[in-house]
């Protein structure tokens, strides 16, 4: 092993306190008879000279953005979009054709990512796929000897973050959770403000998601598209009769699939709260309640959700807001944070934006507004596959584990109805309904597309 990545890794196990190599969560369902996942050996550190060839899952909508950000530093990162993989062959046609259009060449195309995976001429891969394939995707895409950048959340479940964890860790791989807030100029800057007390004792973190959500209708059950492979489409998740309300967005806001907004945009939030407070656990308390009080639709998520993460040994709370319709803006900030100190407060406005307010007088302080936060954030994923180096990352594997987690818990406590006592080193639920509680913290993966317990 290099000595870069063991120093990193001797650090990342002295300074996390999430748990995740304490305690083990390991549901019956888990084992089921896995897939054969790709077994290539690990390759060593990239020389400048060499190109990285990423491979781009999941290319309907997030997918696009991933592809562009690559292709913009091809020259200055000396990488390039060398495979795009979409279970939907329609939509990888029309962005093959896109490519070619731009770019003036052909890129290489594949239904089934495992093929992919299987190249060895593939280096990393960026994953923009839903929710419920972030982990397992991630985890093979390690065993197979290839980088990860994910998107958020990392997860779709908690158990999820401890298996990506040991995989990247045990694979020596570069694995960057997709929160380019961690890039921006300005939001380092801020947090750094924090840190060195600029606002005082900073007590109490607040993350806001107001994005304008309409009623989605319902539009039942339809025959499978061509060129869809709905199937694999589906993977580890319960394979439900084909419906437009779930391919290829609307599966955001049904529980086998996505996490709600507080899973969505909220993901960018909550782990600003989590690095702003300065916490690197997980909370003590969580209590969460909400529903939909708008929609008659096919949503199964809440529409209103607020939830309280209360961290009673740092004397430190997190409030997180979701709302998505007509609502009123915080000091600007819809999509954002604010951070409360006892000599003043901080707003956090979107990915690169904030402002600081100081006193009882409210007297403004210190601000910035810097953009290209996502350029940054995979400019670093890159110079740390070229170093094999994870200390340098700006979103490392835990941080991805983190703050999906937050999320998941609010999650749970809602779908519960009951606020819950959590034990952060065991990252289990304990007291009162932790057993209904404990039973969510994975899910039943669907065979052949199971996440294994030995990654």
């Amino acid at each position: 092993m290099e000595k870069n990545s063991e120093n990193s890794r001797r650090k990342f196990i002295r300074n996390a306190a999430t748990g995740a190599f304490v305690a083990a969560v390991a549901p019956g369902a888990l084992k089921a008879e896995t897939i054969e996942a790709p077994t290539i050996l690990p390759s060593g550190a990239k020389g400048a000279n060499d190109r990285i060839r990423v491979a781009v899952l999941g290319v309907y909508g997030r997918g696009k953005n991933h592809i562009s950000e690559i292709m913009e530093l091809a020259d200055k990162a000396n990488v390039e979009v060398a495979a795009l993989c979409d279970p939907d062959m329609i939509v990888l046609q029309e962005r093959a054709k896109e490519f070619k259009d731009k770019y003036g060449k052909d890129v290489t195309i594949e239904q089934d990512f495992r093929k992919t995976y299987e190249d060895k001429t593939i280096d990393a891969v960026a994953l923009a796929t839903p929710n419920h394939w972030h982990a397992l995707q991630t985890v093979w895409a390690c065993q197979a000897g290839k980088d990860v950048y994910v998107e958020k959340p990392a997860t779709h479940n908690i158990y999820e973050g401890k298996k990506m964890i040991e995989a990247a860790y045990k694979y020596n791989r570069i694995v960057q959770h997709g929160v380019q807030l961690r890039s921006s100029v300005a939001i380092r800057e801020a947090v750094k403000h924090l840190e060195e007390g600029l606002i005082g004792r900073v007590y109490m973190a607040r993350g806001l998601v107001y994005r304008w959500r309409p009623d989605i209708g319902d539009k039942g059950i339809s025959k499978v598209p061509d060129g869809l492979d709905y199937d694999l489409w589906t993977g580890p998740a319960s394979l439900r009769p084909f419906s437009r309300n779930l391919v290829h967005y609307n599966w955001h806001w049904h529980w086998d699939y996505g996490n709600g907004d507080v899973g969505n945009q909220g993901i960018h939030e909550t782990d600003l709260c989590m690095w702003g407070l300065g916490v690197n656990s997980l909370p003590e308390r969580i209590t969460s309640m909400g529903g939909k009080f708008l929609w008659d639709d096919c949503k199964e998520v809440p529409e209103i959700q607020s939830s309280i993460y209360h961290y009673p040994k740092q004397k430190k709370i997190i409030q997180f807001e979701v709302r998505n319709w007509c609502t009123n803006l915080e000091d600007g900030a819809g999509v954002g944070n604010i951070f409360y100190g006892d000599k003043g407060y901080m707003v956090v406005k979107g990915y690169g934006t904030y402002e600081t307010y100081m006193g009882q007088k409210r007297e403004p302080g210190p601000k910035r507004s810097e953009g290209g936060e996502l350029t940054l954030h995979f400019q670093n994923w890159f110079d740390a596959i070229r170093a094999r180096d994870m200390s340098i990352q700006n979103g490392p594997v835990q941080t991805g584990h983190l703050s999906s987690s937050l999320a998941h818990l609010g999650n749970i406590s809602y779908r519960l109805g009951r606020q819950l006592e959590f034990d952060p080193v065991s990252e289990r639920f304990i007291g009162e309904g932790e057993n209904e509680a404990n039973a969510m913290l994975s899910r039943n993966y669907r065979a052949p597309y199971i996440l294994p317990e030995v990654v």
